[in-house]
């Protein structure tokens, strides 16, 4: 695979202190891809930047914009035809990157695609519930998609048809409960900044049944009990942060008004 010509794909990251783990991210890109862009958070001072420039990254520095708009940077800083979006705890199977490899090399109307991400959680690889396929569209033609959302959920809004693709996407996800716990209270707080920006509201309906409807999709429609103790917790814990957030965002309705 080293002997073939890079893909014409620009690799987009954005980081803050993630020196334990890109690595793996960035190796499993730099031998097919043209370019790899790593936009740092300001404040990153643990040597993720030397790690990304030894992988021949180009590394910029910014002040935290939000999820949103710091991928929208970075992607901005891409000069291949297609752009490829990379968190720093993932990982492209190999199986993946010849997948695309293929799908790149045939002539295609897709303006972007989408492929499963598969998550290893405390130990498990997760393959039912909520987490899977959890399908992420993040391989699209440069100036055919833009970030979108609502921080920080960000989602990819694509002008044109979105392919899909069988192999997966592997997530390192944060192996421990309490760093779980840790990113249900920050992302429950950008979730209900950005609502509350977006004049949405929240009622007793989305803070009582939404949790209980996310309980039992994940649980139970989706099977996540196939998935041991790990596929109950996510599901309780899935709950537990749907509730979290629309009671922050119902909270801050409260507190405007005073």
């Amino acid at each position: 695979m080293n002997a073939l010509k890079p893909l014409p794909v620009s690799v987009c990251i954005i980081a803050s202190n993630e020196a334990r783990c890109i690595s793996r991210a960035l190796k499993s890109v730099a031998d097919w891809t043209s370019e790899i862009i790593v936009l740092l958070n300001d404040n990153v001072d643990d040597g993720t930047d030397r790690i990304a420039q030894a992988f021949g990254a180009k590394v910029f520095r910014e002040p935290w914009k939000g999820h949103i708009a710091q991928k929208n940077s970075a992607a901005d800083k891409a000069t291949q035809p297609w752009i490829f979006g990379l968190d720093a705890d993932e990982e492209v199977s190999h199986s993946l990157r010849d997948e695309i490899r293929r799908t790149l090399a045939e002539r295609c109307d897709c303006a972007a695609f989408c492929f499963p991400r598969c998550t290893l959680f405390c130990g498990r690889w997760i393959r039912h519930g909520d987490w899977y396929p959890d399908r992420q569209t993040r391989l699209w033609q440069r100036g055919k998609a833009r970030w979108d959302g609502i921080n920080p959920h960000d989602k990819l809004a694509v002008q044109g048809r979105i392919g899909r693709l069988r192999h997966d996407l592997l997530h390192y996800n944060i192996n421990t409960l309490n760093g779980q716990i840790a990113k249900i209270s920050s992302y429950s707080d950008d979730f209900a900044l950005g609502a509350f920006s977006r004049h949405l509201t929240a009622d007793w309906t989305d803070i009582m049944l939404r949790p209980l409807w996310r309980f039992l999709r994940s649980y139970v429609i989706r099977l996540g009990f196939l998935d041991g103790w790990q596929g109950g917790y996510i599901a309780w814990m899935t709950a537990f942060y749907t509730a979290t957030r629309y009671a922050k965002l119902r909270l801050s309705r409260t507190d405007s008004k005073k």
